[in-house]
């Protein structure tokens, strides 16, 4: 399928940090943000600034971006709230005439405990972020790009999509099923020219990797150096990833060059080996 001339984008994310010089659809927030851009990928960040929307429920995080984009607009609406979404997506159908393509990137890293200590509140948390809101919005945008002539939907997984994750049980359940999701939908809308792939992260360099990291060091009584030791040594490269490697491969779907890739989840993570190699601080870390 080659992309139609509009070039209507349309992301939803939180997880990752990126320097707002350097994207208009970079991270909010730790909680729901929604982007919409018409011209993300001709030939990198939009330029159009009159033709990107972004949502969030919060509006703190949308007045921070607008002082870094006052030209786009912005829309206050969380993505795990089913209303929310149909409201939304409406308001995309009517005032952008069409769309190309969905990101679904929300997400939060959930609880870090014990199965026994999980509470159920935050798990349900974490599915309704990372798992319904990717359902809801492309449940909502599947009519639009099939009227636009058919497109691509991105979810973002995780390399916990393909590995236990111990105490991190809400979260690797959101992103294995994510991975269940790209491989369903890619087979149900083949026939629409709606391609469906997932890109799947590692560690990702930033204040929210490092805040899981403090959370796990505390849940495990050692030091979070030692456990940020121990990710770094969970990758073959022994390397953390960055945001704009994510974009690079968002950008390579989203192009003609990947027009005949569905159904894939792709890994950017340095070749994880393995998220259960940290023991307690008696074990020492392996």
């Amino acid at each position: 399928m080659m992309p139609s001339q509009r070039q209507s984008h349309l992301q939803t994310g939180y997880q990752y940090q990126s320097s707002p010089a350097q994207s208009p659809c970079s991270h909010l927030s730790d909680q729901n943000s929604l982007t919409t851009n018409r011209s993300l990928y001709e030939g990198g960040p939009a330029t159009d600034h009159s033709l990107t929307r972004i949502c969030d429920h919060d509006n703190k995080h949308l007045e921070a971006f607008k002082e870094n984009y006052n030209s786009i607009s912005v829309t206050k609406a969380d993505v795990a709230i089913e209303s929310e979404v149909v409201e939304f997506f409406r308001d995309i159908n009517s005032n952008l005439g069409g769309l190309d393509a969905l990101i679904n990137n929300a997400g939060i890293s959930g609880p870090t405990a014990n199965l026994e200590d999980v509470k159920f509140s935050d798990w349900e948390n974490t599915l309704s972020v990372n798992l319904n809101s990717a359902f809801l919005c492309s449940k909502e945008a599947v009519s639009i790009l099939r009227n636009s002539g058919g497109g691509s939907i991105i979810n973002i997984g995780s390399s916990s999509s393909f590995f236990g994750t111990p105490l991190r049980s809400a979260y690797s359940a959101s992103k294995w099923a994510l991975i269940g999701l790209t491989k369903t939908w890619a087979m149900e809308l083949g026939q629409d020219n709606i391609r469906v792939n997932a890109i799947c992260p590692g560690s990702v360099n930033g204040p929210r990797i490092e805040k899981v990291i403090e959370q796990e060091a505390s849940e495990r009584n050692t030091d979070p150096s030692m456990i940020k030791e121990a990710y770094l040594n969970q990758t073959s490269l022994r390397t953390f990833i960055d945001p704009e490697e994510i974009t690079g491969m968002v950008k390579y779907l989203l192009s003609p060059i990947a027009a005949k890739v569905s159904g894939q989840a792709m890994s950017i993570d340095g070749h994880t080996e393995s998220l259960s190699q940290i023991r307690t601080k008696e074990d020492n870390i392996g």
